[in-house]
This record gives structure tokens, C-alpha cells and sequence, in this order.
């Protein structure tokens, strides 16, 4: 299957992924991890991203979907994908549409984790990250008062300085602003999965497989 996941800071897409990774063996294309390792690379392509990551700028829709278009010729890419953090705009979407179109593809299936605003606040401001190892955790105010090690290395658990509530809200009010108009597009061409993010983590995940399953038999029967 072929698949986008998005949804506000906070709404456990990093969670999901991982589940649908597993269940559908198929790669998640995280957007940030493509450009550092396009720039490793050395490549043309790499190139001109380093061009512009070392200028701290944005770069242009046109490099991003090349990028994903070579990343998504990729062999393990072939039965499908899951992309994290692209598209962000309705005219990435449209130039991703165009892309796609082009090497015979289409997007399946766009899961999107509806979390209310105040949720999410409260989600990311106590959120902690592992020094080493990067593995997340997210406490209750109570439990945040005496933070553990890492349960996964014994690592310093800290919290991002882009975590903090007022930091978070303008986070989160960017994405509602840029992302959300997301929801109309996709939802016109009838592939929006609209999941109440707000469940239990093993709920979040019933759902998505009872939803793509259904996609599955659908898409088999005709």
C-alpha cells in the first residue's frame, strides 16, 4: 500500500509508523532522513540540498518530490510506502499527485490522526527524549517531577526546547494553518482515514488496520 500519515506534533505518528511498518512490511519515507542522507551522499542531488541546509533555508517543492521520486524507485519501496513529514502544503500534494502519476503509482490511503489542540499541548509538554538513543517517552505532570533514566540504555531522559507549551502551541498552530487544508484535498478524492487519535495507542491501531483492510478487499474485488 501506498500511504501518508500526518497529523499535528504530538498525534503518535511515530508510534503508527512503526505499526504499519511491521504490519505491512513496507519503508516509511521520513522527509528530514531523506535530505540528511541525500547531503551524505554526495549526489548532484545532495548537492543542492546541502546548498540550501547550509543557507538555512527551505527547500523547494521541485528538489523535495525529485527526491522522493528517486527514493521511491528504491527495491524496497516497490509493494509500497509510508510517508512521514511530505506532503506539508496542498501544492506539494498536487506536485506529489503529478510525480506519482508518472511512475505508474498513486496514493492509497491517507491516515490522518485527528488530536484536539489542548491534547496535544499537553502531550508534547511533557514529552521526554533519551540523550542517546532518542527513544520517546511522555509522562503525566506527576510522573515528570521525577524522570526516569531510559528504560531502553539507562540514557539522560531531557525535553526538547522546542517541547515547551508556548513553543507548542505556535507549533501546532502552524501546522493547522499550512497542513490542515490537507484534510479538503484529500478528502475530495475520497482517501482520507479520519482516526480519532485521542484512543488508546492499541485503539489508534485498530482502527488503522480495520480501515486498510477494508481498503485492501475493496481494491481486490473490483
Amino acid at each position: 500500500m501506498n500511504l501518508i500519515l500526518f497529523g499535528a506534533p504530538g498525534a503518535g505518528k511515530g508510534t503508527q509508523t512503526g505499526s504499519l511498518i511491521e504490519t505491512y512490511h513496507i519503508p516509511a519515507i521520513a522527509t528530514g532522513d531523506m535530505l540528511r542522507a541525500q547531503r551524505r551522499a554526495g549526489t548532484e542531488l545532495g548537492d543542492q540540498v546541502k546548498s540550501y541546509m547550509d543557507r538555512g533555508e527551505l527547500v523547494p517543492d521541485a528538489l523535495m518530490i525529485d527526491i522522493i521520486r528517486e527514493r521511491l524507485q528504491k527495491p524496497d519501496a516497490k509493494n509500497g510506502f509510508i510517508l512521514d513529514g511530505f506532503p506539508r502544503t496542498v501544492a506539494q500534494a498536487e506536485a506529489l499527485d503529478a510525480k506519482l502519476d508518472q511512475l505508474g503509482r498513486r496514493v492509497d490511503a491517507v491516515i490522518y490522526l485527528r488530536v484536539s489542540r489542548q491534547v496535544l499541548i499537553d502531550r508534547l509538554s511533557h514529552r521526554y527524549s533519551c540523550r542517546t538513543c532518542d527513544a520517546v517517552y511522555n509522562f503525566t505532570p506527576q510522573q515528570a517531577r521525577a524522570v526516569p533514566r531510559c528504560t531502553v540504555d539507562g540514557g539522560e531522559l531531557y525535553q526538547r526546547p522546542d517541547d515547551t507549551p508556548e513553543i507548542v502551541a505556535h507549533r501546532i498552530d502552524v501546522f493547522l494553518t499550512h497542513t490542515a487544508p490537507l484534510i479538503d484535498y484529500y478528502t475530495k478524492q475520497h482517501k482520507l482515514e479520519n482516526i480519532d487519535g485521542q484512543m488508546s495507542v492499541d485503539e489508534v491501531r485498530a482502527d488503522i488496520t480495520k480501515r486498510l483492510s477494508a481498503l485492501r478487499k475493496g481494491a481486490g474485488s473490483r
